[in-house]
């Protein structure tokens, strides 16, 4: 069976990365998580002092980004992918509000885009991969056979983001927090002038704000079906 290129993009919190991960899971591809790429060079810069608040070190930033290594490595008792940042593993850490608030800043810098896109093409260059992000399906594989854009409404984002934090014991954050920093992201992601987020014009939109994960996998399934079988 032949293997395609398939780009998942869309807002923040939507739930596109355990669809886009449970997609590879099921047809046998590659999962990539774009996002965490851009949260783990966040994190560099928070643990490296290259960014205080909203002000960045541009010239420290770019004087060490071919230094910043990414990789991701299978947990063995999950099956999951997890990011690791030079060789340590920072899924956790990358998850963090302290990372939110600033990932969508680190992510607009142009040679920081342009470094982790060719990381990412790298990555998917043999194809049979599932990708996820904001700018997939428009920069990093503008050819990709399969290009869905996921939505949902803020408050039900809000929501999804509140309890996945929850669930990992972080009760220190309130939904008003979570939704203003929700909306801050989505304004910075759609106005950036690198790899603003955006609908590409021949990707199939994906509204889940009432749909169940189940829901969404069987109609994921039926997207790749109809492109596979054509």
């Amino acid at each position: 069976m032949k293997k395609i290129t398939i780009a998942v993009d869309g807002f923040s919190s939507n739930g596109k990365s355990t669809m886009a991960r449970g997609l590879a899971k099921s047809i046998g591809y590659i999962y990539i998580d774009s996002g965490a790429m851009y949260r783990a060079v966040t994190l560099y810069c928070i643990q490296n002092n290259i960014i205080d608040e909203q002000e960045i070190d541009i010239n420290k930033l770019e004087a060490s980004i071919n230094n910043i290594k990414i990789d991701f490595k299978i947990n063995n008792t999950t099956g999951l992918p997890e990011t690791y940042l030079n060789g340590i593993n920072v899924e956790k850490e990358i998850r963090s509000m302290k990372v939110s608030g600033k990932v969508s800043i680190v992510s607009a810098i142009g040679f920081v885009r342009k470094r982790m896109v060719k990381l990412q093409q790298e990555m998917g260059e043999a194809k049979g991969v599932v990708m996820d992000g904001r700018d997939i399906g428009t920069v990093v594989f503008p050819n990709a056979e399969l290009k869905i854009f996921v939505t949902a409404t803020p408050e039900i984002r809000a929501q999804r983001r509140l309890d996945e934090m929850r669930a990992k014991g972080d009760n220190n954050i309130t939904f008003d927090e979570v939704l203003k920093n929700l909306v801050e992201r989505d304004t910075l992601d759609q106005n950036r002038k690198e790899g603003p987020l955006r609908q590409a014009e021949d990707a199939i939109v994906l509204d889940n704000t009432y749909m169940t994960q189940e829901e969404q996998m069987e109609w994921l399934l039926q997207k790749y079906k109809d492109v596979i079988n054509k």
